[in-house]
């Protein structure tokens, strides 16, 4: 894409082309590096608007940037990394009787749920960057979290959104409610126009998966007819946003844990699906290969017997103690004859140990590595529940194939998983058998019926593969819907909806080995 020669003359905010500037806006969380050309850091809503007018004259692309949590690689990029942080920050109102905030797109999870907790309300959804995460990037990535199998991802969550269109155009989109400004109107009408004609093909074809943050929220959006639903996952590829009204639930009074032990992987998807029939709040998955590292590397907080193969960790809120122990005697029993050993807690001290369990594996993993670098490319994959052990199967097998050492483990109650490899940097070829790894698992996930993105959003990593997932025709109804919002492809190009050639890895430029 080609970039503006000169700075914009009337925007107010700070941009920047120093090397340092762009340095520190050209990597975040993911293995993807792309150094930007400048960078700008807008006053507010008005002058990001100035921004978007500029950039669509000069047809200089704009990266929208948050905490730069994300793994995938949609927050770098080339042309103008715009911080929507610096000057878009704050919890705006707390509507406690309502359970509605008013939010800025730079403000954390962390902050909005410090301003809710005063009238006992939280905002549910918790990816574990949530310290960190600002509450734009969750939106444009329909992030999730452990919760997300009571309380689901982002989009439900979403009451209203204010944007930046492509051409400068502020708007305002609520639930329920028509858009009020001309040119986003015209936009939901071309892009309705475009789909209704497909709406059959479009549900026959979308993926019986519990969350999805893959491609364009077409189903969702045909089904609700808000255009918030089809905003919320779009990585900044349709709009810039500048503020969101979100519903909060109540905080839970009290929870308990349940850690169940498999030592047939057929065994524990067959619990995943009984699990769910007992309203749990989480139920994560640590699979062997995450279990070995943890026995292996010392004391994990809990005894771990040879020959499991999965271990299920199941939490539940309830409304007080007495309704705690009910519901894990009920899973105990229901489980009975599936799981070789369940393990209950309602004690918060015994919670924290088994819980213990699943945050044991990331210092390991860091003093393991060795020579080689922990590199996350195909750590978000989402299938049908039922699917659960043949996609497990397929990630060994992908992965002892290759000879990479990894570790998984994941959201089972939502089908889920997150894969942390190993990858020796040093090695002739690695990004190849890298790159090879990323299209033979996107294949094995499209025959299961899932998608390569659970809660992480496509980004630039996974944007070549999107056809794999959804087909050709699917994937020309996205594009239908990015044109609609931004014809000149100014923003986040290559995120979502791959640019011609683009390959996974074109962003990971070098990567030296450890010391």
């Amino acid at each position: 894409m080609k970039q503006g020669h000169s700075d914009p003359a009337d925007f107010r905010g700070t941009f920047l082309r120093d090397p340092e500037a762009r340095g520190h806006f050209g990597a975040a969380s993911g293995i993807l590096r792309m150094t930007p050309d400048a960078v700008a850091t807008p006053e507010d809503a008005e002058d990001l608007a100035a921004l978007a007018r500029w950039a669509g004259k000069t047809r200089t692309a704009l990266v929208p940037r948050g905490a730069g949590t994300g793994m995938p690689g949609g927050n770098v990029g080339r042309g103008v990394a715009v911080d929507l942080v610096a000057r878009f920050r704050g919890v705006e109102e707390v509507d406690a009787e309502g359970r509605l905030a008013r939010v800025r797109p730079g403000t954390t999870l962390a902050e909005l749920n410090a301003a809710c907790a005063p009238h006992g309300l939280h905002f549910p959804v918790d990816p574990s960057s949530g310290a960190r995460a600002t509450l734009g990037g969750m939106i444009a990535n329909n992030s999730a979290g452990s919760h997300s199998v009571k309380y689901g991802a982002v989009r439900p969550w979403v009451q209203a959104l204010e944007v930046v269109l492509a051409d400068g155009t502020r708007a305002s989109l609520a639930r329920g409610e028509e858009a009020r400004e001309p040119a986003m109107r015209r936009i939901l009408d071309r892009v309705r126009r475009e789909l209704r004609p497909h709406r059959a093909r479009i549900e026959a074809r979308w993926p019986r998966v519990r969350k999805n943050s893959s491609g364009y929220a077409l189903r969702e959006f045909l089904e609700s007819g808000d255009a918030v639903d089809l905003l919320v996952g779009s990585e900044g590829t349709l709009a810039l946003l500048t503020g969101a009204t979100l519903r909060l639930a109540p905080l839970p009074a009290a929870r308990g844990l349940a850690l169940l032990e498999f030592t047939s992987l057929e065994r524990a998807g067959e619990a995943v699906r009984e699990v769910l029939r007992h309203d749990p709040a989480t139920c994560e998955m640590l699979d062997r290969t995450f279990l070995d590292l943890v026995r292996d590397g010392g004391d994990p907080g809990y005894p771990l017997r040879p020959g499991l193969e999965a271990v299920l960790l199941v939490e539940v809120e309830r409304d007080g103690a007495a309704e705690v122990e009910r519901a894990l005697a009920g899973i105990a029993a229901a489980l009975e004859g599936v799981a070789d050993r369940v393990v209950a807690a309602a004690d918060p001290d015994e919670q924290e140990r088994l819980w213990h369990l699943r945050h044991a594996a990331s210092p390991l993993i860091a003093a393991r590595a060795g020579g080689r670098v922990s590199m996350q490319f195909i750590e978000d994959g989402v299938v049908p529940v039922e699917r659960l052990p043949e996609y497990v199967r397929a990630l060994r097998g992908t992965l002892e194939r290759h000879a990479l050492p990894a570790v998984i483990f994941g959201h089972a109650g939502d089908g889920n998983l997150h894969v942390n490899p190993l990858v020796d940097v040093a090695a002739a070829g690695w990004q190849r058998q890298v790159e090879g790894i990323v299209y033979e698992i996107a294949d094995a996930v499209a025959a299961l019926g899932g998608t390569m993105a659970g809660e992480h959003g496509d980004g630039r990593l996974r944007a070549p593969v999107l056809e794999t997932i959804w087909g050709a025709e699917m994937v020309a109804l996205f594009r239908r819907v990015k044109e609609a919002f931004d014809p000149a492809g100014i923003l986040n190009p290559g995120v979502i909806l791959p640019l011609p050639g683009q390959r996974p890895l074109d962003a990971i430029g070098p990567y030296p080995a450890p010391a």
